[in-house]
């Protein structure tokens, strides 16, 4: 418990990862809690009505009132930028909004990657057309299709041919609705703040690499300006797909790559002014050619690998985005004794055409907890209507979320098939899908103005 004199931080969209994360150090802080949850209703009712730069102020407000020494928020979708802009209006520690505004906005990052580290970037071009519009000729495709301002993979797949892409981007009005006011709170936000980058109610066409090709995040923070690394973590897809089947953090084992993929990760950062704040970069690696390839910058915590840094290098990523909230050096923080050289988030979801998995009982989770303690275990369930339009927007539905950890990976893989089984859901593996451990590879695009 937190007593009247700890220091009081805002916390916005603070749900699910982000919950279990800040309950770590509420002995040390005390919360004022704002936003609302994207995934449950009647919570997210309020995106009807939703306005970022109004929200913004009225937390600047009250934390003028309540005596804030800082504000944190790791939730992609408007978090990020608000407490970004809070900060600014409070004179706080913090991610200046046009560097979140830079990162977030994913065509104008490319033009910033293609100045800054072009070795690194893909080759992309604008899908230039309003929602609904019919998809023009001579497209380079294959390629990968993705919004300019998105959250969740949603809307991101590859496309091989013009009339995939088209059905794609047919939408019905609810759907409209839903992604329009999903972009609109950043669209406007960055018109008056980054206007050179256009809109964000739009799609681009990004470089199809093979789907075998290895993806990874790299996680780290800034402070004064140096980007500090906190590890790699592999992302494990669903042969044959481009679904996240777990993430995996290793004790050892990327060091080369880490360095390579943070050098990147300073000189983007540095040129779009992120010089405070946490952040992810997915990126690829060819093993073939040695290939770095960035796929995005999140300029935040991914707050559902916060939980794995904990197991496994005794890291609380948590602790770092308060620390930086008040701007604390996180390098000054103690890290706990490691309890795994392994851990892994596990993604359980299903594919158009199968069944809806039964949520777990109470009785199930609590077997799980007694076999395997400090194990997470999040259920997603969805009714037909959201799965249907997961299955469209995302190619899959997930259902639920598993945290587990090990001395290696063969205890690692021994434990997940086993909690899988406890909970009834099929373990994410690959041979638990029947699916060929080497998917298909797609080949490279070939014509069409790639920038």
């Amino acid at each position: 418990m937190n007593t009247s004199r700890a220091p009081r931080v805002g916390l916005f969209f603070n749900f699910d990862w982000d919950a279990l994360g800040t309950q770590r150090q509420a002995a040390r802080w005390q919360y004022d809690e704002a936003g609302f949850d994207l995934f449950s209703f009647p919570s997210n009712a309020r995106l009807l009505a939703f306005d970022l730069r109004r929200f913004a102020k009225a937390q600047a407000r009250r934390g003028r009132a309540r005596g804030w020494v800082g504000v944190s928020s790791q939730h992609e979708q408007f978090g990020a930028l608000a407490a970004a802009l809070t900060a600014e209006a409070l004179g706080l520690p913090g991610t200046r909004p046009e560097a979140i505004l830079a990162a977030q906005h994913k065509r104008h990052a490319r033009h910033v990657l293609q100045q800054v580290a072009p070795e690194a970037n893909l080759r992309f071009a604008p899908l230039d057309l309003a929602y609904g519009d019919d998809v023009p000729e001579g497209l380079a495709l294959p390629a990968f299709v993705k919004p300019v301002k998105a959250a969740f993979s949603v809307l991101a797949r590859a496309v091989h041919q013009r009339a995939e892409l088209q059905a794609h981007t047919r939408f019905g009005r609810r759907e409209m609705w839903i992604i329009r006011r999903l972009v609109e709170p950043f669209e406007q936000v960055a018109r008056e703040r980054l206007p050179g980058a256009g809109t964000a109610h739009a799609l681009m066409l990004e470089e199809l690499r093979p789907a075998s090709t290895p993806q990874y995040n790299l996680d780290g923070w800034v402070y004064e300006g140096k980007a500090h690394a906190l590890g790699v973590v592999d992302a494990v897809m669903v042969p044959g797909t481009q679904a996240f089947m777990r993430w995996e953090l290793r004790r050892q084992g990327h060091e080369v790559l880490q360095a390579r993929a943070l050098d990147v990760a300073q000189r983007f950062l540095s040129a779009i002014g992120f010089t405070h704040g946490l952040f992810n970069m997915e990126f690829f690696h060819d093993p073939a050619t040695d290939r770095l390839s960035v796929i995005e910058f999140n300029p935040r915590m991914a707050s559902q690998f916060s939980d794995l840094y904990l197991r496994v290098h005794g890291i609380d990523v948590h602790a770092i985005a308060l620390a930086l909230a008040v701007g604390e050096d996180p390098a000054s923080l103690p890290r706990t004794e490691p309890v795994a050289g392994i851990a892994s988030s596990l993604v359980y979801r299903a594919f158009p055409g199968e069944a809806a998995p039964h949520m777990p009982t109470r009785a199930q989770q609590a077997q799980l907890l007694r076999e395997f303690p400090g194990a997470l275990c999040f259920a997603f369930p969805r009714s037909p209507a959201a799965r249907r339009r997961d299955e469209k927007w995302l190619g899959s539905w997930r259902y639920g979320i598993v945290h587990l950890h090990g001395g290696d990976d063969a205890e690692l893989r021994e434990r997940a098939l086993r909690a899988s089984r406890i909970l009834g859901w099929r373990a994410p593996y690959a041979d638990q899908w029947g699916l060929p451990v080497e998917p298909p590879a797609w080949p490279a695009p070939v014509s069409g103005a790639w920038r």
